[in-house]
């Protein structure tokens, strides 16, 4: 199965990291993780940090079998910023931090959008943006949000792929 046209989520996330002034500002870091339990790894071994732009390598999704076959695939973005344990205070400015990043990260995904779709690569419009509850890791405000992406996927039968 051919997919034409690939986005590489991490790169386009790990650039936004290393340039946006909030996050830099905030002290973001960026890392790539495997789905949550990755996440969960990667705050609990980087003490030092106080910020995360966490970008997973695992993607859900599916392959569409119609008149044009594609394939989404769903990327996974975590945001996660330190505070003080049970300050919910502290929590509350982080979660308006991360809120602001996500807002100027769609600023970026829109011309990202129109320079994918030059390449038959297709975002969803509808971004998800979800909070992670204040028990998931102590100490820390959790957020993450979710993009799908598709892509024309070769359906072909091609002989020399069977015996």
């Amino acid at each position: 199965m051919k997919h034409y046209g690939q986005w590489d989520a991490a790169a386009f996330f790990e650039r936004l990291a290393a340039t946006n002034i909030l996050a830099q500002k905030e002290h973001f870091i960026f890392c790539r993780v495997s789905g949550l339990e990755g996440f969960e790894e990667a705050l609990a071994q980087m003490q030092t940090a106080s910020a995360f732009v966490c970008v997973s390598d695992i993607a859900d999704g599916y392959t569409e079998l119609n008149n044009t076959p594609r394939t989404r695939r769903v990327k996974t973005v975590f945001l996660a910023m330190r505070h003080a344990a049970e300050d919910m205070e502290a929590r509350s400015e982080c979660m308006e931090s991360m809120r602001e990043l996500f807002r100027q990260f769609a600023s970026q995904l829109i011309l990202e959008k129109t320079r994918l779709e030059e390449n038959c690569i297709y975002i969803d419009p509808r971004i998800t943006f979800n909070e992670i509850d204040r028990y998931f890791f102590s100490g820390c405000a959790c957020a993450y949000f979710q993009i799908a992406v598709d892509c024309y996927t070769d359906l072909r039968y091609n002989a020399d792929e069977w015996k």
